[in-house]
């Protein structure tokens, strides 16, 4: 008998005949044996609807009760899924964050799990019952439902899976694993049968858009099994297993021979340049604080040779959706950042490399380098870590940079995907 966490997104109960479709794949679990616990997002759209309603009620709405609207969802695909469940024989009851309870911070919109109790949780998997918990929720220690922000019940399965020490937790979506690189880009694109954290949680972070950033890191943390599959197909791999398993390194063989892991791309980008910035102690600081102070992530940063009049440019990221506000907020700043102009650009694409296989190899980022020089892209970024290469290009080159460097890694498969 195994412990099993399953969860479901918003395009697997994005109506009664698919939530069907989830509870018959939750039944195969329970009479397998398996004491199952499932958390469930909200339908597909369903939260994107409810936000809405929030914005129209009111420009400057009270995040708590912000939660408590948008909380909604999930709660209503929990008790259509135990009811379906009831329907064909499995013992199920749904659990709001509040009746386990699931304890966050009081960051409202986005709270952070800080600890589960599982007694009443273990109690009923003993007695045999699927545990049903909407995904994404909360709650204070003054007792206000929180939610987790998007993309948040992710990370309720994960930190669930972790507080009843589940064998594994099988993260249910619309795609049958983690691929090599986007299959739409690269038809020949290989599934993954297992892929370490530190990779997944690096292909998250730039692009890749099978899980959310935070859960991998939970789940790395926790030393939780995660596998990723479909939930509208039961495609196996050629070592004949479904998914695709996220483990430690340990689990994997064969570390030294994997050179590149998968590619990403993200479009999602803006550069910004800020021209004659003085060249002196602190000037960088005068740039990147009033941003922090924002809350606005900064990727790539590039700082330029000096001028001979004493200053220097300096060049970097943001998420494109940030771009107006760190416009905004760098004009503000101008006078002690004293630069004389600034330039943007939203046509740019990051694309990155990811491997463990970098810490043992040289010649990996020339490789990338020579590929894209060869096709006269131009790389007008570049960011490192020890098992991630990123660079900046424009944005039109994307999928070419990336068939490009998908046939120079090794990585396409004899076969195109399905």
């Amino acid at each position: 008998m195994a412990r099993i966490v399953m969860k479901f997104g918003g395009t697997s109960m994005a109506g009664i005949e698919r939530i069907r479709n989830v509870a018959s794949r939750v039944k195969a679990e329970w009479e397998a044996g398996n004491q199952v616990a499932v958390v469930v997002s909200a339908m597909a759209g369903e939260t994107d609807r409810l936000v809405g309603f929030c914005r129209e009620a009111s420009s400057l709405y009270d995040t708590r009760e912000y939660d408590v609207v948008v909380s909604s969802g999930e709660q209503v695909t929990s008790g259509l899924l135990a009811i379906a469940l009831q329907a064909i024989g499995v013992p199920a009851r749904s659990w709001m964050g509040w009746q386990l309870p699931i304890h966050t911070t009081a960051a409202h919109s986005s709270a952070r799990i800080e600890e589960i109790d599982t007694v009443a949780l273990n109690a009923s998997l003993a007695g045999g019952e699927v545990a049903v918990i909407p995904g994404f929720q909360g709650m204070t220690a003054d007792e206000r439902i929180t939610t987790l922000g998007r993309g948040g019940s992710d990370t309720s399965a994960v930190a669930v899976a972790a507080a009843m020490k589940a064998d594994r937790c099988d993260i249910y979506t619309d795609v049958d694993g983690v691929y090599t690189t986007d299959p739409r880009i690269v038809p020949r694109a290989r599934k993954l049968s297992k892929i370490t954290y530190e990779e997944m949680l690096e292909l998250a972070s730039v692009g890749a858009k099978v899980l959310q950033t935070r859960s991998v890191g939970l789940a790395m943390k926790e030393k939780v099994r995660v596998r990723v599959l479909s939930s509208f197909e039961d495609a196996r791999g050629d070592d004949g297993h479904r998914g695709t398993l996220i483990v430690g390194e340990e689990e994997i063989e064969d570390m030294e021979r994997q050179l590149i892991t998968g590619i990403a791309h993200d479009k999602n980008e803006a550069k910004v340049t800020l021209l004659a910035v003085p060249d002196r102690p602190g000037a960088v600081a005068s740039i990147f604080n009033p941003l922090a102070d924002a809350s606005i992530n900064v990727d790539m940063i590039i700082q330029n040779i000096a001028h001979e009049a004493g200053s220097t440019d300096v060049t970097f990221t943001v998420p494109r959706a940030e771009l107006a506000r760190a416009i905004d907020v760098l004009a503000k700043a101008q006078p002690d950042i004293g630069h004389r102009d600034l330039r943007h650009d939203t046509r740019v694409s990051k694309i990155s490399i990811v491997g463990v296989g970098m810490r043992s190899h040289a010649g990996v980022a020339a490789t990338m380098f020579k590929t894209l020089g060869e096709r006269g892209i131009n790389i007008q970024a570049i960011t490192t870590s020890e098992i991630k290469v990123s660079v900046l290009i424009h944005e039109d080159e994307t999928e070419l940079a990336v068939r490009l460097l998908h046939t120079a890694y090794g990585l396409d498969a004899e076969e195109a995907a399905a």
